[in-house]
């Protein structure tokens, strides 16, 4: 459900708005630039938390990896 709502632009960036999007779908361009941003800032932050796991475990990941190429190798 759509809910009206009132956001203030600086008229360049509605110019830039009013050159990208087809005639009356600036609220649709608007939203689906958003959601992108969102999702970006989503995969972000997924992402860095991810890191920081790997990166509390390194120790133990490290030991595993050279476990496994040494049976690899035969070793």
């Amino acid at each position: 459900m759509r809910v009206k709502t009132s956001v203030s632009l600086s008229r360049e960036l509605l110019a830039a708005l009013s050159r990208l999007s087809d005639p009356g779908s600036r609220s649709s361009f608007i939203e689906e630039a958003t959601w992108q941003y969102i999702r970006h800032q989503q995969k972000a932050i997924r992402d860095q938390h991810e890191l920081q796991l790997i990166n509390e475990h390194e120790d133990e990941l490290n030991r595993e990896a050279l476990d496994t190429l040494n049976y690899q190798a035969g070793e």
